[in-house]
């Protein structure tokens, strides 16, 4: 009665399908094109039999050792009848629309032009600009190989295939991002990883409508099932033995170009907490320092709170000996122990903060020398007790325990929520926060699998790699919860 009656013409459901036009590629177009681009060449070559050929390209794009090699050169000295007989590279394409030839020069090809023939080729003969492979600045072990990825794609595809020579290690590239025209590449391990990851994958990364992609982070924001949660449910490693083990038991690896991690999935909450030097130590060794890395994440996210509730609501609780201390060093302070608590967590991740984005060397010195002396001072000047200072210095370090650096970040979140509760609530606070935070990553899925197996849904049989790590030699099958095709590691049961 109160809506509006839609006109005719605005009915979407009326609007004709659009189709795309195609424009023919021709010289004209091409200099229209490379118009007011500084760096774009236009060179006209005449070739041994007398032949006229033009040379288009984009001077920053191109390596311009190989364009002599590979096109200047045979130009001078061959004798073909055809353009593209000349060329040395086994890569040459012929284009007809201007929308090809647009991606080939902004891929580093050179445009040849035959005027005799009135043919247009394009030579791959891209400037790779790329960093030399260095060491795992973020994931550093002792043991294992050292090697870390590129923001370069096929030296990072490269190293993978170095470790896992197998032609069932499929590769399927896509490119998103209307601007930035980013290459993404799934891998996956054809007879092992279950289909249905790739499709699932596949339909993401095919329904992002983004303009730009500049890092393997946001493309994962585009893909995760649960976008609000302060849990990645994708791994950003840039190390490639990390990426071999993954698509080794089930799981798939994204590639993005002009980025140095790759993403890998699914994965679960437990997977976060393993690092690849797990696999390279004595299993005891392994499994002491896992625990360790579980240990340390209660303790960060749960301490302070937990000396938060204990002196505000249930100091009755505390041995009377150390209450004494706890008197002594409160009995001048003006605030608070939630005020106090919430003071230094907020100094400390500025000193982080801060320390991070400074250079690297300044970094290190601000770090250090900055919490020892806004400790002390803070200290003298009354504003925080020495035991605070001592449970706040043990929660900063048991924090960096994860190796996952996205995890690390989520324990200061997690950490100021639970200081709330345990403000208001006491342990009851600390103890439904923590009832929250399971519940919430059991609700939690990647790549619309399960985030908190194997314990739920359970598998007994994979917590043999949970909280410990078995030996090697008993770890014969892959992770039941990633279904993959092929269930069994040993060759001679196959």
């Amino acid at each position: 009665m109160f809506s509006k009656k839609n006109k005719k013409n605005n009915d979407p459901t009326k609007t004709l399908p659009s189709t795309t036009v195609q424009t023919p590629v021709t010289l004209d177009n091409l200099k229209r094109v490379l118009a007011n681009i500084d760096e774009a060449e236009i060179i006209e070559r005449q070739t041994n039999n007398g032949q006229q050929v033009m040379l288009l390209y984009i001077r920053s794009l191109v390596n311009l050792e190989r364009l002599n090699e590979a096109i200047v050169e045979p130009l001078n000295t061959s004798s073909h009848l055809t353009i593209h007989e000349y060329m040395i590279s086994s890569k040459v394409s012929r284009m007809i629309t201007l929308e090809e030839a647009e991606t080939h020069l902004l891929r580093g090809n050179v445009i040849l032009y035959g005027m005799d023939h009135e043919e247009f080729w394009a030579v791959p003969l891209q400037n790779t600009l790329s960093r030399s492979i260095q060491q795992s600045g973020t994931e550093t072990i002792i043991y294992g190989a050292k090697d870390s990825f590129s923001e370069l794609l096929e030296q990072n595809i490269t190293m993978i295939r170095r470790r896992i020579p197998l032609m069932n290690l499929k590769t399927e590239s896509f490119t998103i991002g209307s601007i930035s025209k980013t290459e993404v590449v799934i891998l996956y391990i054809e007879g092992i990883t279950n289909p249905d990851y790739v499709s699932i994958a596949r339909k993401k990364i095919a329904s992002i409508d983004f303009d730009q992609f500049l890092d393997s982070s946001q493309v994962a924001a585009f893909m995760e099932d649960h976008k609000h949660s302060v849990f990645p449910q994708f791994q950003e490693t840039d190390r490639p033995d990390s990426c071999a083990f993954s698509l080794g038991i089930g799981k798939l690896v994204i590639l993005v170009g002009n980025t140095s991690y790759a993403l890998i999935a699914p994965i679960t909450f437990f997977h976060l907490f393993q690092s690849p030097e797990d696999y390279f130590l004595r299993w005891i060794i392994s499994s002491f320092l896992r625990c360790i890395r579980y240990l340390s994440f209660i303790i960060s996210v749960t301490l302070i709170p937990f000396y938060v509730a204990v002196t505000t609501h249930h100091y009755q609780m505390i041995p009377l000996q150390i209450l004494f201390v706890l008197l002594e060093s409160r009995s001048k302070l003006p605030f608070s122990p939630f005020w106090e608590a919430f003071l230094m967590l907020i100094t400390l991740e500025i000193i982080k903060e801060a320390s991070l984005r400074m250079p690297t060397k300044s970094g290190q010195t601000l770090g250090v020398i900055g919490g020892i002396v806004i400790g002390q001072a803070t200290v003298a000047a009354g504003f925080a007790s020495n035991v605070l200072i001592v449970l706040v210095g043990i929660s900063a370090i048991a924090s960096f325990l994860v190796p996952n650096y996205e995890v690390t970040k989520s324990n200061s979140l997690l950490q100021f929520i639970l200081l709330i509760l345990a403000a208001y609530l006491g342990l009851f606070g600390i103890l439904f926060g923590a009832i929250g935070i399971l519940t919430h990553l059991n609700a939690l899925s990647s790549l619309k699998q399960p985030y908190f197996a194997p314990v739920a849904p359970f598998y007994l049989k994979e917590w043999e790699d949970l909280f410990i790590r078995a030996p090697l030699p008993w770890m014969k099958t892959r992770p039941e919860y990633l279904h993959p095709v092929q269930k069994w590691r040993m060759s001679r049961r196959r």
